[in-house]
């Protein structure tokens, strides 16, 4: 089992996470949720319990629960959608520590339209080239093992961000903080996307070579950049409202 102070600071930093989506219009209603896979050779996850609203959410609150959805502590249950999509989520992919699933609006809106795909028209956006899968099947709530397998094959070619067809984003990180990185800078992404396409006027693509080129440098700073990002976050967050850390 891994040290307590390293879950301790795994819990702080999700819970920041949860915090900060809040501020950041990320959320919605009790709904969405997002999970760390604890490192080690058990199978064990921190998660958001069901219907709490984010901005109630501590490091404390966190459900600590094992492969099966047993909660080993604290006190609720997990969703059950929550518990498929996180747990084969993170089966798939091993080397996601972090996995953050939303229905951010805008990001979610390019998944509600014929060919709805991120353009590469903004720098933000070659952050993710080459880095996005899209599921463009939808089944209903992922109530079964089965749904959340599907899922989770969506990022079977190591593709970090998921479009979920009429449904919203999946995001796989090494980390808390580049997770939540992606996710923020995502929803940026798609809301100018989004201005853009509203004018009625074309959008000007950025050619491939630039963009691969650009993407590139991002991958180059993608951990010191989400880590200074992240702690700047949580430094305000901390000042404004420290309570996330009970």
């Amino acid at each position: 089992m891994l040290e307590i102070s390293r879950i301790a600071e795994l819990r702080r930093q999700l819970a920041a996470a949860f915090r900060l989506a809040v501020r950041f219009n990320l959320h919605e209603g009790v709904c969405n949720h997002f999970s760390i896979r604890v490192p080690g050779e058990e199978e064990l996850y921190l998660i958001n319990p069901m219907g709490l609203h984010w901005s109630e959410i501590t490091a404390s609150r966190l459900l600590l629960v094992d492969g099966a959805g047993v909660v080993l502590e604290g006190q609720g249950v997990v969703e059950p959608t929550a518990f498929f999509i996180h747990t084969e989520g993170h089966k798939a992919r091993p080397d996601a520590l972090c996995i953050l699933h939303t229905h951010m609006p805008y990001a979610t809106a390019l998944t509600c339209v014929e060919g709805g795909r991120l353009r590469f028209v903004h720098q933000n956006a070659l952050r993710y080239f080459g880095r996005i899968a899209y599921d463009d099947g939808y089944n209903g709530l992922a109530m079964d093992a089965s749904e959340g397998v599907r899922i989770a094959e969506g990022a079977s070619g190591g593709e970090d961000i998921v479009f979920l067809a009429h449904h919203g984003v999946v995001v796989h990180g090494r980390s808390v903080a580049e997770a939540f990185t992606d996710l923020y800078y995502l929803e940026r992404s798609a809301q100018v996307q989004v201005l853009a396409m509203s004018t009625g006027l074309p959008l000007r693509e950025i050619s491939p070579n630039v963009a691969a080129q650009t993407a590139k440098q991002f991958a180059d700073v993608a951990e010191f950049e989400a880590n200074y990002h992240f702690a700047a976050l949580e430094r305000v967050l901390a000042a404004e409202d420290p309570a996330y850390r009970d």
